[in-house]
């Protein structure tokens, strides 16, 4: 099984701590969504201008990067013309730096808020096309539009091509009222890629929590993706970077380590 963390988690820590970490509690990789004040991977120091020595590195210690996780939305007419520039630096960013996957968001929501899914279908087709033979694989969320997952198995029907789902159990189950069944079901081997957390609700707002303290599923879709021989990476989400008042990330880290211990 492998481990990974996203840096949303850990805003405060420089690059080499979050590495340093991840290899000290036993994780194979970490995502990349922002390091210190750098939200934009490709502006970030150790992957602009010291590429060759940062890969050598990595390599030496033995932890990945498993995804860039670029802010690109395909269904807002707005973004448009930023999200596909971005999009593509990214995918450029993860060919050089031998990064599998690229994650896409159809609206920067985790609920279903609108969209038009006609142009985030015309965007990410162009985008699955400039990153073929890349090595880098974009994957589109399952937030916004995509909630409804049997919507994106459609779309990702249409596009072809080397595409896939990231599949955040918590979006569908909390804003789709979709079962863990009922995802595993619709997206089955599209599913690249898992983000996990926990929340439960408070006063009508969601109130994330740590592993196992909230009313998320986890443990059947864990056993879900064992039993489709999901291979990919279980990535804990913590989103530290937009809620300050979450627990510290040296005490979440080592508990999503721990609690995934029993699977």
């Amino acid at each position: 099984m492998k481990l990974a963390f996203s840096t949303l988690g850990c805003p405060n820590w420089n690059f080499w701590d979050v590495f340093s970490t991840a290899k000290d509690l036993g994780y194979s990789a970490v995502e990349v969504r922002g390091i210190g004040r750098d939200i934009y991977a490709p502006n970030i120091k150790q992957f602009s201008n010291d590429s060759d020595v940062t890969i050598q590195k990595l390599n030496t210690m033995g932890v990945g990067i498993s995804m860039f996780t670029s802010a690109a939305t395909f269904a807002e007419h707005n973004d448009q013309e930023k999200s596909m520039k971005e999009a593509k630096e990214y995918i450029d960013l993860a060919k050089k730096m031998n990064v599998p996957y690229v994650r896409i968001m159809s609206t920067d929501r985790p609920q279903f808020d609108g969209g038009d899914i006609v142009l985030c279908k015309k965007l990410f087709a162009e985008l699955v096309d400039y990153a073929d033979g890349t090595g880098v694989t974009p994957l589109m969320e399952t937030n916004g539009l995509f909630v409804d997952t049997k919507a994106l198995t459609n779309f990702l029907n249409d596009i072809g091509g080397n595409s896939g789902a990231l599949w955040d159990i918590h979006h569908p189950y909390r804003f789709g009222g979709e079962t863990i069944e009922q995802s595993i079901d619709n997206l089955g081997d599209k599913i690249k890629y898992v983000h996990l957390k926990d929340s439960i609700v408070e006063k009508g707002a969601t109130a994330y929590k740590m592993m196992g303290y909230g009313d998320i599923p986890l443990a059947k879709a864990i056993n879900e993706l064992k039993s489709i021989n999901f291979d990919g990476y279980y990535t804990l989400e913590w989103v530290k970077r937009w809620n300050k008042e979450l627990e510290e990330p040296g005490i979440v880290f080592s508990h999503f380590v721990s609690y995934m211990k029993k699977f």
